[in-house]
């Protein structure tokens, strides 16, 4: 009974570490998108929500199968999240300055959600590489619990953005853009200290 304390406490706590760049970005969605509905709210969380529990599962995955390979692959990953935060974010403060900020533009993409949801969690995937003493019920419940966690950050990020986003709505692309990138920037600068 203990040990499954542990693990719904640890996975709370480490569900709400690893959401804070995904708030971060939901933040800057709300910002964007100030009228934004609770179904858009809802799938926007859920797809953060759904990467940070997909993440973990696939490191899990791997390290139970292919270790060495994707081993290699772990100096890649701040990179890999630095470059599409970078896109984004740069593509949010040009368009910001040029002014085609209108109301439909506004709204952040299908393919912009994806790429904002795979930068955001891909520090997930190296939590899935150390979770290599947990059964597969264990990871399955961790992942799940990150996930939950994940979704109720993001959706509060969202709200914040929302309510400060009336405010600023003129700005709110090249703020948001320039979040993206310091984003971008602190997952590559973390990764070397």
């Amino acid at each position: 009974m203990n040990s499954v304390f542990s693990l719904v406490i640890n996975s709370i706590l480490l569900g709400a570490g690893l959401a804070m760049d995904a708030f971060s970005v939901s933040l800057v969605n709300g910002l964007k998108e100030p009228e934004m509905g609770k179904r858009r709210m809802a799938t926007i969380a859920g797809v953060f929500a759904g990467f940070q529990t997909l993440m973990p599962l696939i490191g899990w995955i791997c390290v139970k199968t292919i270790v060495d390979l994707f081993q290699s692959l772990q100096g890649a990953i701040p990179w890999i999240a630095f470059g599409l935060l970078l896109f984004i974010g740069g593509k949010m403060v040009l368009e910001g300055i040029r002014g085609q900020e209108e109301q439909e533009a506004a709204r952040t993409g299908a393919g912009s959600l994806l790429i904002q949801g795979i930068a955001t969690s891909i520090d997930a995937l190296s939590v899935g590489f150390t979770m290599t003493e947990l059964n597969p019920g264990q990871a399955i419940a961790e992942s799940l619990i990150i996930g939950a966690v994940t979704f109720c950050i993001c959706a509060a990020g969202i709200l914040i953005g929302r309510k400060a986003g009336t405010r600023l709505s003129e700005k709110a692309s090249v703020l948001g853009g320039c979040i993206l990138i310091a984003i971008g920037i602190e997952i590559l600068v973390t990764h070397f200290i």
